[in-house]
């Protein structure tokens, strides 16, 4: 998606711009958003319109479709150019790199800057919308939600979960966010459920998560979100990411959401390592990070 955009964003002309971000503004009121409105909102002539519509359509940034008029809206792709070109122009990133992970919700790439950073453009709402809009609360108080809106949601909600505990925890250091995209910290080490962990290793990696867990907990969250495809395990400790489920320790249910994590981390330990991990009290567990009182998993056998 976003590497194609890279490779075109220096052909991209002001006005060019000026389209995409008056589709942008258009569809919050509708998802396709009717040609004669684009003059008002890109406040552009109809001529440079039709000239713009045509160009962006042309490099797959906007899409159109005739139901009772003609409409057309931004793709991802067009919503990519317009995060990119904000973050050109704060100077956040210089260039583009090659992609560091692409999943179902985001897509992670590298950037370059002062040093190799990471940006995630998340990808909420664009296949499964109806399903993500009744899942995710931050949406469920919208009538009409663009999946650019759900998007954006979730970039927001990270990027705060982000700033509220970093650095008293591990997570990627939040450099930068506009739109559905996060500029941070690029990460080293391996994926939990890719690390090769020597049986020894196994109580001592899960009491590293655990104590990041319990300073999150102090600092304000729950992840809500947990598993081993959320942590990165390098030779200097564990760092824990992915926090757009995150939530404030003062939700209704974050004590839930907190011992889900912990059930989904010890179980997998425990398929992983069954003789090392033994069957430790999750509630326990939790009410000990809560308390700011964890120390192993091993006192809670």
């Amino acid at each position: 998606m976003v590497r194609n955009v890279a490779d075109f964003f220096p052909d991209l002309q002001t006005e060019d711009f000026y389209l995409l971000s008056g589709l942008e503004h258009g569809m919050r009121f509708s998802e396709w958003v009717a040609t004669e409105k684009l003059t008002e909102f890109a406040r552009l002539d109809d001529e440079e319109v039709e000239y713009r519509l045509d160009r962006c359509e042309d490099r797959g940034l906007v899409e159109r479709k005739t139901i009772q008029y003609l409409g057309f809206r931004l793709t991802f792709e067009g919503y990519d150019a317009l995060a990119l070109r904000t973050f050109a122009e704060r100077d956040t990133i210089e260039g583009f790199g090659a992609p560091l992970g692409v999943g179902k919700e985001s897509d992670v790439y590298e950037v370059r800057s002062y040093k190799p950073l990471a940006l995630k453009f998340h990808r909420e709402g664009y296949t499964n919308f109806r399903e993500v809009r009744r899942e995710r609360d931050y949406t469920s108080d919208n009538r009409h939600i663009s999946w650019f809106y759900t998007a954006r949601k979730a970039a927001e909600r990270e990027y705060e979960a982000l700033e509220t505990v970093y650095p008293d925890v591990r997570v990627p250091r939040p450099i930068d966010q506009n739109r559905h995209g996060i500029v941070m910290e690029k990460l080293s080490g391996v994926e939990l459920s890719k690390a090769k962990l020597d049986p020894d290793q196994a109580v001592g990696v899960l009491d590293l998560i655990l104590d990041e867990l319990a300073k999150a907990y102090a600092a304000g969250y729950v992840h809500a979100d947990m598993s081993e495809y959320n942590v990165f395990v390098d030779t200097d400790g564990v760092t824990v990411f992915d926090w757009p489920q995150g939530v404030p320790t003062d939700h209704e249910n974050a004590d839930e959401f907190l011992e889900r994590d912990l059930s989904n981390l010890v179980g997998y330990f425990r398929r992983k390592h069954p003789n090392r991990i033994g069957d430790p009290d999750v509630g326990d567990v939790a009410q000990a990070l809560r308390d700011d009182a964890f120390a192993t998993v091993r006192d809670h056998r």
